[in-house]
């Protein structure tokens, strides 16, 4: 299996001759991450994780292509009727090959009086497990962690805690398309300090550089 980083909050994974794009977002040139996807997974709503129109324009593109996602993004793409998929915590689906197990509710509070939304993780073939926005725990375990680095609803030592609790054998940075250089740095600091804690390989890839997981 693949992972290949393709910005901001977006994945790709590769295995065989299958490849699911995880969280095409408006960061992360997402009709250029969408291209030869056997299979879309989108977490939640929010621009920087599901550009509806490059979605909207490569499911034209390839009529093979489908979507699974949370309620509302569902919601928003009804019209284009069997090839979305509404999932939701506990689901365990079957996506192009690779088995998906569902996790999680609700993205992380972002104001005080505003109700969540809905967010759903996915977890990959039981190897890699993207929270979306969220600090979901899995109820099993996870070796490949998609570990959000920054975001307005995440302080640093939540990065900790919530590194802690899943304890991944591996931790690749996403989320990371609102810094500038010197805030990588911080976050990078605070990522390696992390998964030293944990005797484990916490870093952040560049947009568009892959790891074989077999090899990490």
């Amino acid at each position: 299996m693949r992972l290949t980083k393709l910005g901001h909050a977006c994945v790709r994974i590769d295995k065989d001759d299958r490849s699911l794009v995880i969280d095409p977002g408006a960061f992360s040139d997402a009709a250029g991450a969408l291209v030869g996807a056997d299979a879309v997974l989108i977490t939640h709503e929010h621009f920087d994780h599901f550009d509806q129109d490059a979605l909207r324009q490569a499911l034209a593109a390839d009529p093979l292509l489908e979507v699974w996602t949370s309620r509302t993004v569902a919601g928003n793409l009804a019209d284009l009727g069997s090839r979305v998929h509404e999932v939701g915590h506990g689901d365990a689906v079957e996506i192009a090959g690779f088995d998906v197990h569902v996790y999680g509710e609700d993205h992380e509070i972002l104001h005080p009086d505003v109700p969540p939304i809905p967010n759903t993780g996915f977890l990959i073939d039981g190897e890699v497990f993207h929270p979306g926005d969220a600090l979901t725990v899995p109820s099993e375990p996870v070796r490949t962690l998609c570990l959000p680095g920054n975001a307005p609803w995440m302080k640093v030592p939540e990065l900790y805690a919530y590194a802690r609790e899943v304890a991944p054998e591996r931790a690749f940075v996403v989320h990371d398309g609102l810094l500038n250089d010197i805030g990588l740095t911080v976050m990078m600091n605070h990522v390696g300090k992390a998964g030293e804690e944990l005797g484990k390989d916490f870093r952040r890839l560049l947009p568009g550089d892959s790891v074989e997981l077999g090899d990490v």
